[in-house]
């Protein structure tokens, strides 16, 4: 389908409710306020669309490029894409979300995450966090380099309660998934955990919380998660 099409759809899914309940959470124009779920269908039309991804994140429109990172394949893209993706990433929605997707598919998955996790921009350094939460709950954990894992970990520890608000919230995401999805670490984390304590974040005067990293580790491990990983970071 067109890009001009799919702009049309989307527009015409969007809502002045949602756009509101969106721009709390940090969402700046344009975008048009379209839910998740109602995505969807397009999500599954169009998969793997990779002509049509790139189009859509161009846009500069944020539904389109949230609808870009569903249907991309991120291991079809180059590092300089990941990177240009990254820089355009204006909102928490696609620094934490969109960009990880597509960079974890990706043969430069661990080298962008590195490169993006010692930024002082917030929005490229809460890519980087979230794609190393990424890259633990997909990768086998003989594919993961543990000792940097676990520098990882005490890095996060030492200077969380430092660092810019959505940097926080990624990094505690990622001491959760490193703990879930890798048996080696879940200890380690789990103690990190305890000892950061409360991980204060301005959720923009939602109703959202930051998740309490024990709790959801051993939520996780229940549900099977050291057993079975995921097949992607998608959603």
């Amino acid at each position: 389908m067109p890009l001009q099409d799919i702009l049309n759809e989307l527009e015409s899914l969007g809502t002045p409710s949602i756009k509101k309940v969106l721009m709390k959470h940090g969402a700046q124009e344009p975008f048009y306020g379209v839910k998740i779920g109602d995505m969807k269908p397009i999500q599954k039309r169009e998969k793997g669309n990779q002509a049509l991804a790139m189009e859509l994140y161009k846009t500069g429109i944020s539904d389109a490029m949230y609808l870009a990172g569903l249907i991309a394949d991120g291991n079809k893209m180059t590092k300089a894409e990941l990177q240009q993706w990254e820089k355009a990433a204006y909102w928490n929605m696609l620094s934490e979300y969109t960009v990880p997707w597509v960079t974890v598919e990706s043969r430069f998955a661990e080298e962008l995450a590195e490169e993006w996790i010692t930024s002082t921009h917030e929005n490229t350094a809460v890519s980087g966090w979230s794609t190393w939460a990424g890259i633990v709950a997909v990768r086998k954990d003989e594919e993961l380099n543990i000792s940097r894992l676990k520098e990882l970990i005490g890095y996060v520890e030492k200077n969380i309660h430092t660092l810019p608000n959505r940097v926080k919230y990624a990094m505690n995401n990622f001491i959760i998934s490193a703990g879930a999805y890798v048996k080696e670490l879940t200890e380690e984390a789990k103690s990190a955990a305890k000892r950061i304590g409360i991980v204060q974040v301005d959720m923009g005067g939602t109703a959202c919380n930051v998740p309490e990293a024990v709790s959801y580790i051993d939520k996780s491990i229940a549900k099977g998660s050291l057993t079975k990983k995921k097949k992607t970071v998608k959603c």
